[in-house]
C-alpha cells in the first residue's frame, strides 16, 4: 500500500528519496500517526516534502492514493467478510469537544464502537431510515449517513456534513505554490517580490526599536527613535505587447501588469504591437495620436532601470528584420534595431512570454527574439517567472 504510495509521489513528480521513504516508514512503526488519517497526512507530508512548491503534487498524489478511505459504501461493508483495520480507524472520529460528548451518549470508546458495529452488520438485513440503532440515514446512529452523532463511523454518504473528516489534501491550500502551474494574480505577486531591494528612504515614518532600545539603555530614560520606511527600491519599465495573438493572453497579461503595479512603487509601462519600433503609446484608445517616441524612453529612463518585455513574440519574420515590415505602419529602421537598443540601455532585461515553452521551436520570430535578448526569454509560469527575477538581478 505505502509502496504505491511512493512510486505516486514520483510519478507526480515530488522529488521524494528513498531514504525519506524508509524515514516516513520508521516513523508509522513508531506510533507518529496511528489512528487519526489528518495526522497521517500531516506527518507524511512532512517527512517527504522539501519544498513548498511540491506540496500541491503531493497533495494529489495523496488523494489519488488514500481517497478511498473517505467513504465506504454500505455495499462494500456488508460484502466485506473482514473490516480492515485500517478503514475502520480512519472512519471513527477520535476528537470530540465536551459540548459533543454531552449532547449525544459516547458508544464507549473506539473498541466498543469497532464491536457494535460488527453486531449491527451481523444483525440488520434491510436498509434503514433514521433512528437511533440501525446503520441507515438521517438519524443518530453513530453508523450511517446525512445524520448526527459526533462518535460515529460514516457509511454510504459522498462527503461531511459536519466537517469532521475534511480531506486537507483535497483543499490544495498550495496549489498556487506549484512552479508549473499557469499565473494569477497571487502567485505572479509570489514570484516577483524575489526582485525587491529594499531601501529606507523619505522622512522617519517608523520607530526603530534596536536604536530606541539603545539610546534609552544609554541616557537612562526612554529615547524614541525612528527611521524612514521601507520600500521596494527596485525601478522597472515594462513592455507590453497588445493586440492580434496577444489577444487570447489578454487575462494573463492584465494579472501580470496588475501585480507588477503593487509590487514596484518606481513602475513605467508601454504598449508595442508585436515588436517594439520608433513609437510606444500608454493607452490603447489613443495609439495613433498619442504615441511616445521610443528614443524618449530610451534617454528617460537609465541604465539601472529593470527592462522587461511581454509577449509571444509570435509575428512574420519581416517585422523583426526588415524596413517597412511592420504590419501597421511603415518602419524606417527594423524591429531588431529598437530591440538591441532597448537591450543596450538596460542591461538587466528579459522577455516573459505567455506561450508554453515546448512551443517556442515552432515560430520562427520567437527563436528571433530570443536570440536578440540572449537567451533570456521564460515562460509565465511560477517556474519562468522566479527564473526570470533571477536574471534580472
Amino acid at each position: 500500500m505505502f509502496l504505491r504510495f511512493f512510486e505516486t509521489l514520483r510519478s507526480e513528480n515530488v522529488p521524494v528519496t528513498l531514504r525519506e521513504f524508509l524515514m516516513f516508514l520508521r516513523g508509522l512503526q513508531a506510533g507518529i500517526a496511528t489512528y487519526d488519517i489528518d495526522e497521517f497526512y500531516y506527518f507524511s507530508r512532512a517527512a517527504m516534502v522539501k519544498d513548498e512548491r511540491h506540496i500541491d503534487r503531493f497533495d494529489r498524489a495523496f488523494s489519488a492514493s488514500f481517497s478511498g478511505l473517505a467513504e465506504i459504501s454500505v455495499d462494500d461493508v456488508l460484502n466485506a467478510v473482514d473490516i480492515p483495520a485500517d478503514w475502520l480507524t480512519k472512519l471513527a472520529e477520535k476528537h470530540l469537544s465536551e459540548e459533543e460528548k454531552a449532547q449525544i451518549e459516547s458508544a464507549g470508546g473506539f473498541e466498543k464502537l469497532m464491536e457494535t458495529l460488527k453486531e449491527r452488520l451481523a444483525e440488520q438485513k434491510e436498509r434503514h431510515q433514521g433512528g437511533s440503532k440501525w446503520i441507515g440515514t438521517g438519524g443518530t446512529s453513530p453508523f450511517g449517513a446525512h445524520g448526527y452523532n459526533p462518535e460515529g463511523v460514516r457509511i454510504g454518504q459522498d462527503k461531511s456534513r459536519h466537517q469532521r473528516a475534511v480531506k486537507v489534501w483535497d483543499k490544495r491550500e498550495f496549489k498556487d505554490f506549484d512552479d508549473t502551474v499557469a499565473l494569477g494574480t497571487r502567485n505572479i505577486k509570489i514570484a516577483l517580490k524575489r526582485l525587491r531591494n529594499w531601501a529606507r528612504s523619505g522622512a522617519d515614518g517608523e520607530l526603530d526599536l534596536g536604536a530606541t532600545i539603545r539610546a534609552t539603555a544609554h541616557n537612562g530614560f526612554l529615547d524614541i527613535k525612528t527611521r524612514p520606511e521601507r520600500h521596494n527600491a527596485v525601478k522597472v519599465v515594462l513592455f507590453l505587447d497588445v493586440g492580434g495573438s496577444m489577444d487570447a493572453h489578454i487575462q494573463l497579461v492584465e494579472e501580470l501588469f496588475s501585480a507588477a503595479r503593487s509590487e514596484f512603487k518606481h513602475l513605467e509601462h508601454y504598449y508595442f504591437h508585436n515588436c517594439l519600433y520608433e513609437g510606444v503609446w500608454k493607452d490603447n484608445a489613443r495609439r495613433w495620436n498619442q504615441q511616445t517616441p521610443t528614443w524618449e524612453v530610451l534617454r528617460r529612463f537609465g541604465s539601472d532601470y529593470k527592462c522587461i518585455f511581454v509577449g509571444d513574440a509570435a509575428m512574420s519574420p519581416y517585422e523583426i528584420a526588415y524596413r517597412g515590415g511592420a504590419n501597421e505602419h511603415w518602419n524606417e529602421e527594423t524591429g531588431e534595431v529598437w530591440l538591441r537598443r532597448a537591450c543596450q540601455q538596460w542591461p538587466s532585461h528579459l522577455w516573459i512570454n505567455p506561450v508554453p515553452e515546448a512551443q517556442w521551436r515552432y515560430t520562427q520570430s520567437t527563436q528571433m527574439i530570443r536570440d536578440i535578448f540572449e537567451d533570456r526569454m521564460v515562460p509565465m509560469t511560477l517556474e519562468g517567472l522566479t527564473k526570470g527575477m533571477k536574471i534580472l538581478t
